[in-house]
C-alpha cells in the first residue's frame, strides 16, 4: 500500500503536549469534521492507497521507485497474473484492502515457522505477523494438532460445544473479566461492546480518537476519506494522547450524552502508536466522572501483556474487547467486562440478544484453547523483550545516520497528526514490544515509504506496506539482525533525503 503525504484538511482546536501546538478534529453525529479549513505540509502519512509517484518532487526517488517496481514486476510474473485474474471477480482484485500494494501485491502459496513463500517461489522472513494475528506462525505443532482434533470430531455442530467454556474460563481469568462473549472479530467485538454501552447508560455518544481503528466499519482516519462504511453512531472525535484537548471536545457535549469511550492502548492501523498512561487513566476518570463506559480494545494489543496492556499501565476497563491471536490463528472475536453490563446478554434475565452462525466454531475454541497456553506469561515476556530491542537497534542507526528531528516523543503522535512548531525526522520508529511500525514525514513522505517497503522486499522481508510489523513465536534474534542490517542499507542508501531539513 502506498500512502501518505497530502495535508491534512480540517483542524478545530489546538492542544499543547510537549511543548508543541497540535491540531485536534473532531465530528459531530453525521460524520463530517467541524472547523475551520486549514492546510499544512506538515502531515504525516496516511492509510489511504495513493500512487506514491504522484506528487513527488525529487527525479531521483521517482527513478528509483520506478527502478524498484519494475525489478519487482520482472521477479514476480505469477503474482502478477494472480492479480490479473483476482481483478476479473473482486474490486480492486482483493477481498481486503490493506493487502494492496503497488505495483500490484505478492501472492503467497504455502507459509511455516516464519517464512512466506509467493507463487514466484520467493521466500521472506514475515514480519507483518498478520497484522498481530499470527503470533503463532504459519504451523506451531500445538495449533496444528489442535486442528487435527477438530477434523477427527467433526465441526459446524449447531450446538453448544464442550470446548467453548474451557476457553471462556482462560479468557475471563487472564484478563480479568466477570464475563465475555465470542464473536467471529475484534470488529464485531468493537460493535457489540457500544451497543452494550448504549443500551446500558442509555445514551447516544461514543467518544474516540484520530486515527483510532476498531475494525473497518469503526475508524477514524486523518484526514478522513470524503466517503466511508463508519457505522452511523454519534462518534464524537478527539486528539489521541491529548488530555486538554480531549477536554475541550468533551466540554461541547450535552450533559449526560457520553455513553462510551473507546481507546486502543497502543494504536495499531495508526501506526503502533502507545497510548501514555496519564492519558489513560485521565479516560478512566472522565468514564468515572460522566458515567460513560470505559472499552478498552484490546484487539491487537492483549498480545504485550499477560493481562491486557491497558491493565499493564495500571487501568482498569469497564468492557474489553480482544481478537486476532487468541483464537489460535483462526478467526476469532470477543468483548467483556464488568458483570453489570455483561449480565444484559443473558436470554434469562438480559435484555439485550447476541448471536452469530460461527461465534463458537469449533476450530476457533480448540485452537484457542491451545494458543492460550502457548503463550504464557514467559512468552509474553520474551517475544516483547526480542521487540523492544528490535524498536532500540532501529533507533539508534537512525542517530547513527543522522536520521533526527525533534520529535517530542514520537509514541506521543498519532502518525497522521501535525506538529507545525517543530521538526519531525523524516524516519523513525515508534512502537511497543512485537508491535512497531516505521514512519516517513515530510514532503516525500509517500515515496521514501514506498521505497523501503520495495528495498525489504529486495532483501527477503516482507511487512505491511504501510510500515506495520508484528513479531511472531518463531522470529528469533537473528531474524531481527536480518531486518536491522537491511534496515541501516536502506538508511545510508537514502541518508541524504532522510537528512534533508525541510523546515
Amino acid at each position: 500500500m502506498e500512502t501518505g503525504g497530502e495535508p491534512l484538511a480540517f483542524m478545530t482546536a489546538k492542544r499543547r503536549s510537549c511543548d508543541n501546538t497540535h491540531p485536534n478534529c473532531f465530528v459531530d453525529r453525521t460524520h463530517q469534521f467541524s472547523g475551520t479549513p486549514v492546510t499544512s505540509r506538515f502531515k504525516m502519512p496516511t492509510g489511504t492507497t495513493v500512487d506514491a509517484l504522484k506528487g513527488t518532487k525529487s527525479p531521483r526517488l521517482a527513478d528509483a521507485l520506478q527502478s524498484a517496481r519494475t525489478n519487482f514486476t520482472n521477479a514476480n510474473p505469477r503474482s502478477f497474473q494472480s492479480h490479473l485474474q483476482a481483478t476479473k471477480f473482486f474490486p480492486g482484485g482483493n477481498t481486503r484492502t490493506l493487502l494492496h500494494s503497488l505495483p500490484f501485491p505478492l501472492t503467497f502459496k504455502a507459509a511455516h515457522s516464519c517464512y512466506l513463500t509467493s507463487l514466484d517461489d520467493g521466500t521472506y522472513v514475515d514480519f507483518c505477523g498478520e497484522y498481530t494475528s499470527g503470533i503463532f506462525g504459519h504451523n506451531h505443532p500445538t495449533i496444528k494438532e489442535a486442528i487435527e482434533t477438530v477434523l477427527q470430531t467433526g465441526w459446524n455442530y449447531g450446538g453448544i460445544n464442550d470446548r467453548e467454556s474451557e476457553l471462556a474460563r482462560m479468557v475471563c481469568e487472564r484478563f480479568k473479566l466477570d464475563l465475555v462473549r465470542f464473536t467471529n472479530t475484534g470488529t464485531e467485538a468493537s460493535i457489540m461492546a457500544i451497543g452494550a454501552a448504549l443500551a446500558y447508560t442509555g445514551r447516544k455518544s461514543v467518544l474516540v480518537f484520530s486515527d483510532g481503528f476498531h475494525g473497518n466499519v469503526i475508524n477514524f482516519p486523518v484526514p478522513r476519506p470524503e466517503k466511508s462504511v463508519v457505522l452511523p453512531h454519534q462518534f464524537i472525535i478527539a486528539p489521541f494522547n491529548d488530555i486538554s484537548g480531549t477536554d475541550q471536545v468533551v466540554l461541547y457535549q450535552p450533559a449526560d450524552s457520553l455513553a462510551a469511550i473507546l481507546v486502543e492502548p497502543v494504536q495499531g492501523a495508526g501506526g503502533a502508536i502507545p497510548a501514555t498512561s496519564s492519558f489513560l487513566q485521565y479516560l478512566r476518570n472522565l468514564a468515572n466522572s460522566t458515567g460513560a463506559v470505559l472499552i478498552i480494545d484490546e484487539t491487537m494489543t492483549s498480545r504485550l501483556s499477560y493481562h491486557g496492556q491497558a491493565r499493564k499501565m495500571g487501568v482498569q476497563p469497564d468492557l474489553m474487547t480482544l481478537g486476532k491471536w487468541i483464537g489460535g490463528g483462526m478467526t476469532f472475536g470477543a468483548f467483556g467486562g464488568k458483570g453489570r453490563i455483561m449480565e444484559m446478554f443473558d436470554q434469562d434475565n438480559g435484555i439485550l440478544a447476541h448471536s452469530g452462525t460461527f461465534n463458537n466454531n469449533v476450530f476457533s475454541m480448540t485452537t484457542g484453547i491451545a494458543g492460550m497456553k502457548i503463550y504464557s506469561e514467559e512468552e509474553v515476556e520474551r517475544l516483547n523483550g526480542i521487540g523492544n530491542g528490535m524498536i532500540t537497534r532501529l533507533k539508534k542507526l537512525l542517530e547513527q545516520y543522522g536520521v533526527t528531528g525533534h520529535p517530542c516523543d514520537e509514541n506521543a503522535k498519532g502518525i497522521n497528526e501535525v506538529c507545525p512548531s517543530i521538526r519531525l525526522p523524516r524516519m523513525y520508529v515508534s512502537g511497543v514490544g512485537g508491535m512497531l511500525a516505521v514512519h516517513f514525514s515530510g514532503p516525500e513522505a509517500r515515496i521514501l515509504k514506498s521505497l523501503f517497503f520495495h528495498h525489504l522486499l529486495q532483501h527477503d522481508i516482507y511487512i505491511a506496506s504501510r510500515g506495520f510489523i508484528s513479531l511472531c513465536l518463531d522470529i528469533t534474534e537473528e531474524h531481527v539482525t536480518k531486518f536491522v542490517e537491511a534496515f541501516e542499507k536502506f538508511a545510508c542508501l537514502f541518508q541524504d533525503d532522510l537528512r534533508f531539513c525541510w523546515i
